[in-house]
């Protein structure tokens, strides 16, 4: 993941200072002797001797030539002593901070391995500053809480910002780790026409072939489950101008809100901006831009034409989906799925008819 995070940090650094007075001691020389010896002032001794100063490469040669310590020790001592008092100071800075990351699921995040167990706030702090990949809270802001996301649920299922902003760098370091051709629009539309067929297949090896086809068209797809109080199903955005993401968190659990949402998200793509961030939840009030993306992937899925001759013949038997599913070449549970909104049959009927999706973890 980020950088450092499988290097040992001690919690502790020893002073150059101390070493140096140490030694000295040791081989019996006086503070003012060695600033004779160094052809430094005794003033400057002493600053390094109190921490106050530090030890440059030229005053390193000097004690070694007096001590016989080599100049390397005396530098990684004093880089080591340093970078322990930035990190201990910008941890006092960062429990400043602590209201902050206390809305965030930290034991979910140590449990996937991204963030370290702590002791304290200030160290849950900078986890979650280096888990996030910035320096600061500030930057932070810059980057999550100013992002123009939009929005496919009603506010009374509108996920909590922080758990989502921590999904979505979740699925951003997943597509990271992929190795993607450069974007092109007509690959992933035949990519997509490739998918629709592979949802007949059983979904796990159907998700590896399209993670490839998706590659290939220069478009990462990552699939990462849902944080509490992440009521999301998925995402689309662009992480950089040539490469877009959608992201899947298989939130229902079933194989037509699945491929659905691929093909939501795999509509933003193709028909919207590159600038916003597209995080889609229940099937709440829409805008204009939600609608056309489900109109989109309905219309990919199951064409208007194919669809209103089944509806119009109004029997909606098992027998008569997987008949019509088999003549387009898709998965019955996406026809049952479809059924299901358009309220044309109830919730509780044919759901044998959809594949149960589950995480290998549960």
């Amino acid at each position: 993941m980020a950088a450092g995070k499988s290097q040992f940090q001690p919690d502790y650094a020893v002073s150059p200072g101390w070493v140096l007075e140490e030694r000295l001691e040791v081989q019996g020389i006086s503070h003012a002797e060695f600033a004779r010896r160094c052809d430094r002032s005794p003033k400057l001794i002493s600053e390094i001797i109190a921490g106050k100063a530090p030890i440059v490469p030229q005053t390193a040669v000097q004690f070694e030539m007096v001590l016989g310590v080599d100049a390397s020790i005396w530098l990684g001592i004093e880089a080591d002593y340093r970078l322990h008092k930035i990190r201990a100071d910008a941890e006092k800075q960062a429990e400043a901070y602590s209201s902050w990351s206390r809305s965030f699921p930290i034991r979910d995040l140590v449990k996937r391995g991204v963030i370290r167990k702590t002791a304290t706030k200030g160290k849950d702090v900078s986890e979650l500053l280096t888990f996030f990949g910035v320096a600061s809270l500030n930057a932070w802001k810059m980057k999550y809480e100013n992002v123009n996301i939009a929005f496919r649920h009603s506010p009374s299922f509108e996920s909590d910002r922080a758990a989502l902003s921590a999904w979505l760098r979740l699925t951003e370091i997943d597509a990271q780790d992929q190795n993607c051709d450069s974007y092109n629009v007509t690959r992933f539309k035949k990519a997509l026409a490739r998918v629709r067929r592979l949802t007949q297949t059983p979904v796990q090896e159907a998700l590896k072939h399209t993670r490839e086809l998706f590659n290939k068209a220069g478009v990462a797809l990552s699939l990462v489950k849902p944080l509490p109080k992440t009521r999301v199903s998925g995402a689309a955005w662009w992480v950089s101008p040539s490469r877009p993401v959608v992201a899947l968190s298989v939130r229902y659990k079933t194989d037509d809100h699945l491929w659905f949402s691929l093909f939501h998200e795999a509509a933003h793509i193709i028909l919207h901006g590159k600038k916003n961030v597209y995080v889609d939840g229940s099937n709440g009030e829409s805008d204009e831009i939600e609608t056309e993306a489900d109109r989109w992937a309905n219309g990919f899925l199951i064409p208007s034409t194919a669809w209103n001759d089944f509806v119009t013949r109004g029997s909606f038997r098992s027998t008569d989906v997987h008949s019509f599913a088999d003549e387009l070449k898709i998965a019955p549970g996406i026809v049952v799925g479809r059924l299901q909104h358009t309220k044309h049959i109830p919730w509780s009927y044919l759901n044998g008819l959809k594949t149960r999706l589950r995480w290998s973890d549960e």
